[in-house]
């Protein structure tokens, strides 16, 4: 599959990590399991003591995380760059990860703190495999996990900043659909924290599924249709 093939599918990943962010900051007290910054920023505070801000759920999500990011990057660490059967295996996974932790939610949608706890990490591991396996997949601009770069970059290459229309498309469309994500995920937790979680478990199936479809049928598309398969600019 080309950058331009791929690119949809992390634009979708891109949306669940709204709706994920969603999820831990309005119904987990708030902590970010997907954006890191702003999570060791709220760390950062709560140490100061801020205005009662948690300290253990934030501790967690950063270093489920990093837990995640890290067992992505051993399954891939010998792989080649793009999308392979172990990235569809990690994000299958991932699926399966949200999937039961919607039933979680579903099955006690007031969890104790403790369980809290627990629903944090998960999600944080989640999103740090997510971002270790775009990682790899490497699709230009699109980290699925945080827009500060995109922004900057869009900003810095606009009319305004450097060279005008670079990369506007992709970069806009990422911040668009995370923004779109958060929102549609706080809609979804004023009825369920684990219909939230579940919207997320199935974007994130249907990408692992489509991409490896992709992939295993991308043999086939290039030998049918030439070079023109192998442009990467949108």
């Amino acid at each position: 599959m080309t950058d331009a093939r791929h690119l949809p599918l992390m634009l979708a990943l891109t949306f669940a990590t709204g709706v994920v962010d969603a999820v831990g900051y309005l119904g987990l007290d708030r902590v970010f399991t997907g954006n890191m910054t702003g999570n060791v920023v709220v760390l950062g505070m709560a140490l100061a003591g801020g205005n009662g801000l948690p300290v253990a759920g934030p501790l967690v999500a950063l270093a489920c995380f990093m837990g995640g990011a890290a067992l992505a990057g051993r399954t891939l660490r010998d792989a080649p760059t793009g999308w392979t059967l172990r990235c569809s295996v990690l994000l299958g996974t991932n699926a399966c990860a949200l999937a039961a932790t919607a039933l979680v939610m579903f099955a006690d949608p007031t969890p104790p703190h403790t369980l809290d706890l627990v629903i944090t990490g998960v999600l944080g591991l989640t999103m740090g495999a997510q971002a270790g396996t775009a990682r790899q997949i490497a699709v230009r601009e699109v980290t699925t996990v945080v827009v500060t770069s995109t922004i900057t970059a869009l900003a810095a290459e606009s009319w305004f900043g450097n060279r005008a229309g670079a990369q506007l498309t992709r970069r806009g469309t990422a911040i668009a659909l995370i923004l779109l994500g958060a929102c549609v995920g706080a809609l979804v937790l004023r009825v369920s924290l684990g219909g939230a979680v579940s919207l997320a478990a199935l974007a994130a199936g249907a990408v692992a599924v489509i991409g490896e479809r992709d992939r295993r049928t991308a043999p086939q598309r290039e030998g049918a249709g030439g070079p023109e398969f192998a442009d990467t600019r949108i």
